[in-house]
C-alpha cells in the first residue's frame, strides 16, 4: 500500500510539474502587433550563441518577424553577466546600439576576458562615437533587468543557451535548445507556427505583456540569480 501511495504521489507531482511548465511557456508572446516572433534566451559568453545569432536574425528578417531577446548568463561564464549589463547600458542610448554591441561582443568573443571586457566596451563606444561612464550601472537597475530575464527563463525551464522558441498569438513551438546548425529547423518551425497563428487584427493582445523587442540585429545556474562567479 505504501509503495502504491508513493507511486501515486510521484505521478501526481510529475503531472503538476508538466502542467506548470506548460502554463509558464504560455507567458512567451509575440510583441504587440506581431502574429509570430522568435524568442531567444542568450548568454553573450556562449560560443553556440555567437554562431546562432546571425542565423536567428537572417531567418527573422526573411520572414519579417521580430526577435524577442532575453538575458540568461550562465554561472560557468565569468563575464557573461557583466556583458549583459553593458548591453543594457547601450540599449539606453538606442535599441539599435545595444543590438550592435551584442553583435560586436559575439564577433570578438574569443578575445574577451573578465579583465578586459570594459576595454572592449570602450572600443565599441569609440567606434560608435559615444562614451562610457566610470560606472555603467550606478543604481543597479540594469543588473536588475538582467536578473529579471534570468528568473523568467528559470520559471519556464530554461537551463542552457541558446534556447529558442517560435511563438505566436496561438501558442508556442517546442524549444530549440543548444542547436547551432538550425537554419532548416528554425525555418520549418516558423512556417508551421505562421500557419497556425491568428491574423493580427483578430488576435487578443494582452496589454500587460511586456517584451523587449530587438527590432534590428539582436542578437546550470544557481537557484538565485546573480552576477558571475568570482
Amino acid at each position: 500500500m505504501k509503495i502504491f501511495f508513493n507511486a501515486v504521489v510521484s505521478i501526481g507531482l510529475l503531472a503538476l510539474s508538466i502542467s506548470a511548465f506548460a502554463a509558464d511557456a504560455t507567458l512567451l508572446k509575440p510583441p504587440r502587433g506581431a502574429a509570430v516572433a522568435i524568442v531567444m534566451f542568450e548568454d553573450l559568453q556562449c560560443a553556440d550563441c555567437s554562431k546562432i545569432y546571425p542565423v536567428v536574425w537572417e531567418t527573422a528578417d526573411a520572414h519579417k518577424i521580430p526577435v524577442v531577446l532575453h538575458d540568461f548568463p550562465l554561472p560557468m561564464h565569468n563575464w557573461a553577466f557583466d556583458a549583459a549589463v553593458w548591453a543594457r547600458y547601450f540599449d539606453k542610448a538606442s535599441t539599435d546600439l545595444g543590438n550592435e554591441f551584442r553583435k560586436f561582443i559575439y564577433a570578438n568573443q574569443i578575445q574577451i576576458t573578465r579583465e578586459n571586457l570594459q576595454q572592449w566596451a570602450q572600443k565599441f563606444a569609440a567606434e560608435n562615437k559615444t562614451t562610457v561612464p566610470a560606472d555603467k550601472d550606478p543604481d543597479g537597475k540594469l543588473a536588475e533587468l538582467v536578473k529579471t530575464d534570468y528568473l523568467r527563463g528559470q520559471r519556464i525551464g530554461v537551463e542552457h543557451t541558446p534556447t529558442i522558441w517560435v511563438v505566436s498569438n496561438s501558442g508556442v513551438s517546442q524549444p530549440l535548445v543548444e542547436e547551432v546548425k538550425v537554419r532548416e529547423k528554425l525555418e520549418q518551425m516558423i512556417v508551421d507556427v505562421l500557419n497556425k497563428a491568428q491574423p493580427v487584427a483578430a488576435a487578443k493582445v494582452d496589454p500587460t505583456t511586456k517584451a523587449e523587442v530587438r527590432k534590428k540585429n539582436i542578437v546550470k545556474t544557481p537557484k538565485k540569480a546573480g552576477g558571475p562567479e568570482k
